[in-house]
């Protein structure tokens, strides 16, 4: 293989490592060269798969009968519920929001501590929306060096026209993000027609607005930049990281001393590298980086540079893997075995000796490096988090029951002698089907009765009370005893609701008052 089968491209790491920028830099424009390969082919993958669940998912119907909305995923803001298939969600189960949110923490822990940045390479929205945005420049203004051309030429009409189109397309995306967030808090269809015709509310035209703005300028005026400076997760990953977590890594055990002539490099008896200073890896990198100079803040490992480097290496018909993901620990074995063979440079599988025999092998990464104690505390609290709220979400009760005594008076006196306390009990309908409870008081409280406020019926035992689909029944309940019954001042009684139906009890414990006995 010839060296000029490998033309070197003229790319400059803007973010360098070797001289590091201040606190704060002005940005400067990146033009990353489309890479082809697995990782690349991964995440498309998992683009199109994330923007798909993001755009369609408000439009997914699920019949939960004809007393809630048949919406899949919807956070009804109105009703206070959130709607996700076949579960519901009230305002007082936050907890398992909560839970789900310490999940994705510890997810994000996990994940990072396995295998980097895999996060910020391929599944973070800002990823996601920066190679969309990247799709439609490539589309308007073509690759790398056609982009770089057009950036520095005068202005004409060609290239204000295409200009135009470019930011024209990058904003129907962003209004399309925009809308699709709105349709996750209303009803999809609805939503979209009042949209469109005007009588939406002016928050759904305001929160367009905004994630218009806000998805224009992140995913294509200021890319790199929202990474490197406004998130915070760079500066906090190299606390995940450890001896065997995998980052994309130079081999320069392998690839040092450069070279752009190896051939005529070695024909002089010069030692060096398989890295020919292509600049393959910088040319493709979104953040504008050069791996060769390390693990840098910057990288969010999305591996577009390791494409790039096995393509190069396979045209030379040099092994792959120059750059890739490798651990801290595989690289110092490696760098030692260098060292023990008197060359930085290592290209085969297996160091060979003078008399053509194998001595030692490299250390690649393997599946079973990965089960380390850190990998299982991790694994294990996600897991304990996740299971506890599938149980609990699986358990919890459908039927609630609140009782609240007055505060004045405490008690009433009756014309008979009898005692009479007031309460205010409150049952609540968990469920989107119209249910009849049974209100009772418990068999303990002997002599007592209770009066419903609105109803017929009075000093009854129990009583049937029909419930709404998803909502609150309040009521007013007074009960009745024979101060005779009663041993001493208070008691202690309690208030059971129990689903004619399906047999669901709740019950609350309450408090009678009562005079005083004279002596």
């Amino acid at each position: 293989m010839q060296d000029q089968d490998v033309t070197r491209l003229e790319a400059v790491a803007t973010n360098s490592a070797a001289n590091r920028q201040p606190l704060y830099a002005r940005r400067t424009k990146i033009f990353p060269k489309r890479a082809s390969g697995s990782f690349r082919q991964f995440k498309w993958i998992v683009m199109a798969i994330t923007l798909g669940i993001y755009y369609l998912v408000p439009w997914i119907r699920w019949d939960r009968g004809p007393f809630a909305p048949d919406q899949a995923v919807l956070i009804d803001m109105a009703h206070r519920r959130f709607y996700f298939f076949f579960i519901e969600i009230w305002p007082q189960e936050f907890i398992y929001i909560a839970g789900l949110l310490v999940m994705a923490g510890i997810g994000l822990f996990l994940v990072t501590s396995t295998v980097g940045r895999a996060w910020c390479g391929y599944t973070c929205p800002q990823t996601v929306w920066v190679d969309l945005f990247l799709v439609i420049e490539r589309y308007f203004e073509g690759d790398r060096n056609a982009r770089m051309k057009l950036d520095a030429a005068p202005w004409s009409f060609t290239k204000l026209r295409i200009r135009i189109i470019k930011h024209v397309s990058w904003l129907v995306v962003a209004v399309l993000t925009g809308g699709a967030w709105i349709f996750y808090f209303a009803d999809a269809p609805t939503l979209a027609v009042d949209f469109v015709t005007g009588n939406a509310a002016f928050i759904a035209y305001a929160t367009v607005a905004v994630l218009t703005a806000t998805t224009y300028t992140f995913g294509g005026l200021m890319r790199e930049q929202v990474c490197t400076y406004m998130c915070p997760w760079p500066r906090i990953q190299a606390a995940m990281l450890d001896e065997t977590s995998l980052t994309v890594t130079y081999n320069d055990w392998r690839g040092e001393p450069r070279s752009r002539h190896t051939k005529k490099a070695m024909a002089t008896g010069a030692s060096v590298g398989d890295c020919v200073d292509c600049n393959a890896c910088v040319a493709v990198c979104p953040m504008g980086i050069d791996i060769r100079d390390g693990q840098q803040l910057e990288c969010i490992t999305c591996a577009l540079c390791i494409d790039a480097c096995d393509d190069v290496m396979g045209r030379l018909g040099k092994e792959h893997g120059l750059i890739s993901y490798s651990t801290l620990n595989d690289y110092d074995a490696n760098m030692a075995i260098a060292t023990r063979s008197g060359s930085c440079s290592i290209t085969p599988e297996l160091i060979r000796k003078p008399d053509g025999r194998f001595s030692e092998k490299l250390s690649h990464f393997h599946i079973r490096k990965l089960l380390r104690p850190r990998t299982f505390l991790y694994f294990g609290a996600w897991s304990a988090v996740g299971v506890s709220i599938a149980f609990a979400l699986a358990t919890r009760d459908r039927l609630e029951l609140n009782v609240l005594h007055d505060r004045n008076p405490q008690f009433v006196l009756l014309s008979d002698g009898a005692v009479r306390n007031g309460y205010t009990v409150k049952l609540l309908n968990m469920v989107p089907q119209p249910r009849t409870v049974v209100l009772k008081l418990d068999e303990s409280f002997e002599g007592a009765s209770m009066t419903i406020v609105g109803a017929g019926d009075a000093n009854v035992l129990e009583t049937d009370v029909a419930l709404e689909p998803d909502r609150l029944k309040t009521i007013k309940v007074f009960v009745r005893a024979d101060p005779q019954a009663l041993d001493g001042t208070t008691r202690s009684f309690s208030f059971v609701a129990t689903d004619k139906a399906t047999g669901e009890r709740a019950d609350y414990t309450a408090t009678f008052n009562a005079p005083e006995k004279r002596k």
